[in-house]
Parts: structure tokens; C-alpha cells; sequence
């Protein structure tokens, strides 16, 4: 069998994304020894713990554990639209390109994209009173939904700041829309900004954080909000398949992976010598603010392929290569891959 010399001789390294992580041998550990019992029929102690905890990190009332973050927009959604309501998210948010479009099919909403006029990734408070600010014609689109990103995955993980939060969820409250937020890597923009996690949830009604990006987690994110939201969204998990039995061997290892949050700060920093390392080479890459960084080049799909021919395994995004530092990269790692990129320049 042919295999291409160049990629037979050095280690892959693998910048596809920050989920392909594998569990240590303290996770490991933790995953074998947990305390478990019936999810469905009682409530898993070890997957009560890993609630509890991260609905006291996002100060919510309560928390709910689900397999993954899509699932945990897609209860979101479900519960917060109405058939035909109309929900706004900024341009290439996940929940609007990356979700197999449930948005729509399950939850029955209407989506809208809002332009980026606010900076990557963010819309303005002013634009969400243009589209919801008055009250529809009887046949118009009734508007009753803020869909929140932060990172923006598709903008390259760019971070919303303090100040834009509060503005854009004050802009909801005025044009009485309830108000989710996909914080799939919220942990990433907490460490960015250095505040507590809790500072960028203030004012929404439900919370997504994933616990497989960054953190190490084989599985899992956790969707959270009031009390009377979680007893609803644990009946719409079980709709939709994501009741497990005994999830506190997949709870442990997220109990593990909070204890890693403040790790995050590495992957940031290599991302950063990851994008000046490829300024220096010539790329075109804007500076990274969490661990995602973007490069234009002119022909995407000949540059994924000439990275691969070096060992270097990258995605596109949004007309980019994407690479995504994460824990299983070191900055070793990340110095090799300047090395082979620029070797074969």
C-alpha cells in the first residue's frame, strides 16, 4: 500500500479540533471508580454532583447533564419556541449551520441571521430592536427568541465581551425576547476575559457549556436555567434519546475536566505562537483571542491538502483552514508544525 513518505515519517498532529482529546489516566480513573446508579429510574449521584456543581459555576438554579451541546441548544430552542416563532442569531452561529438544522425541524423555530455589525461574530442591541422592537402585523413573524454565542466558533473563537453581553441582553429584555446562550466554550471566553464564568451568563434564561472542547471530557456538555426549565428539559432529553442509565461514569470525567478549566490559558497562547509563527511565514491570519485560530488562503482545499501531506490535519471554516489548539498539543507541537509548514515554503 502507498503512503506518502512525508506524513509515514513525522507524528500526525491532529488541529481538526479541541474534541479530539483523549481522556488522561486521572479521567480515566475517575470514569472507573465512579459511584453510579439509574439516571432514568432515580438520579445518578456522581451525575447529581457534576449538575450541581456547574449549575453553581453559571449561577443558575439547575443544571442538567446531556450527551452533547447540540442536543443541549436543541432542548433549548424546543422549550423557549413556539411552532413558527421567529429566534435571532448571529451569522454562522452553530445553532444555525452546524446543528443539521433541528432549530427549524424539531423545535419548530423560525431562524434569523443577524449580520456581524458589531464586530466577528456579534450582532448590535441596535439591530435587534430594528427586527423586534414593534409589535408584528397579524401576519408577521412574532420574533420571542435571543440565540447568544460565546466563542463564536465560525468567527474564529472570538469573544464577547462583559459590556456587549449586557448591552445585547438588555436590547432582548426591551423587545421582550427570552434569551439562550450556546456557551459550548464559554470556559474559553471566562479565562480570556479572567472573570468567573457566572459574569457572562447574567441576564440569560438557559445556558449551553460543553465539556468535551478543551477540557478533555470524552462526552457531555450541561444545559441549565430555573428549576421548572430543567424538570421540562430532562423530559424533552428523554424524547429525543439522551436519557442514560448509568451516566456517572461519563459524569466523573466532567467533574475531572472543570477541575482543568485555568489549563485553557495554554491552548489560548499557543494559539497565539501558532498565528504569529504563520504571519511570519506569510499567511494571512488575524490574532487569535481564545484557542481557534483562521487563516485565508487563496486555494482552501489544496492548503488542507498540502497540510496533511506534512502531518498537520486542519478543517476549513467559514472559507479558512481552521486550526484549534487544545490540551493533547503542545507548544512543542504547535513549533513543530511552524517548522514543517515552513520547511516545505
Amino acid at each position: 500500500m502507498w503512503c506518502d513518505p512525508t506524513v509515514t515519517q513525522q507524528p500526525l498532529l491532529d488541529f481538526r479540533s479541541d474534541t479530539v482529546t483523549k481522556p488522561d489516566e486521572a479521567m480515566r480513573a475517575a470514569m472507573a471508580s465512579a459511584e453510579v446508579a439509574d439516571d432514568v429510574l432515580e438520579h445518578d449521584p456522581t451525575m447529581r454532583a457534576l449538575e450541581e456543581r456547574v449549575a453553581g459555576l453559571l449561577n443558575t438554579e439547575a443544571a442538567l447533564w446531556v450527551p452533547s451541546g447540540s442536543m443541549g441548544n436543541l432542548i433549548a430552542l424546543f422549550l423557549h419556541l413556539r411552532r413558527g416563532d421567529r429566534f435571532l442569531a448571529a451569522h454562522s452561529s452553530h445553532v444555525l449551520d452546524n446543528e443539521l438544522g433541528t432549530a427549524a425541524w424539531i423545535a419548530g423555530g423560525m431562524p434569523y441571521p443577524m449580520d456581524w455589525d458589531a464586530g466577528p461574530g456579534r450582532m448590535s442591541a441596535a439591530a435587534i430592536h430594528d427586527i423586534a422592537g414593534s409589535e408584528p402585523s397579524y401576519h408577521g413573524l412574532n420574533t420571542t427568541l435571543l440565540s447568544l454565542e460565546n466563542t463564536h466558533n465560525a468567527a474564529g473563537g472570538t469573544v464577547m465581551p462583559l459590556e456587549a453581553h449586557m448591552q445585547l441582553v438588555a436590547a432582548a429584555r426591551e423587545c421582550r425576547l427570552r434569551v439562550h446562550l450556546d456557551g459550548a466554550r464559554l470556559w474559553n471566553a471566562s479565562v480570556a476575559l479572567g472573570v468567573a464564568p457566572a459574569e457572562l451568563t447574567v441576564g440569560v434564561d438557559t445556558v449551553q457549556v460543553c465539556l468535551s472542547k478543551g477540557l478533555g471530557a470524552p462526552v457531555g456538555s450541561i444545559v441549565a436555567g430555573t428549576e421548572e426549565f430543567v424538570v421540562e428539559a430532562r423530559r424533552v432529553r428523554k424524547m429525543l434519546g439522551g436519557g442514560v442509565r448509568q451516566g456517572g461514569i461519563l459524569a466523573a470525567a466532567g467533574l475531572v475536566a472543570l477541575d482543568r478549566v485555568d489549563d485553557l490559558a495554554d491552548d489560548h497562547a499557543n494559539a497565539k505562537l501558532l498565528a504569529e509563527g504563520l504571519t511570519e511565514l506569510g499567511w494571512s491570519v488575524r490574532t487569535p483571542e481564545t484557542n481557534i485560530v483562521l487563516a485565508a488562503v487563496p486555494d482552501l482545499r489544496n492548503a488542507i491538502k498540502m497540510l496533511g501531506r506534512l502531518g498537520i490535519q486542519t478543517g476549513p471554516m467559514s472559507g479558512q483552514v481552521r486550526f484549534v489548539t487544545h490540551r493533547d498539543l503542545s507548544t512543542a507541537d504547535v513549533k513543530d508544525a511552524l517548522h514543517r509548514i515552513g520547511s516545505a515554503s
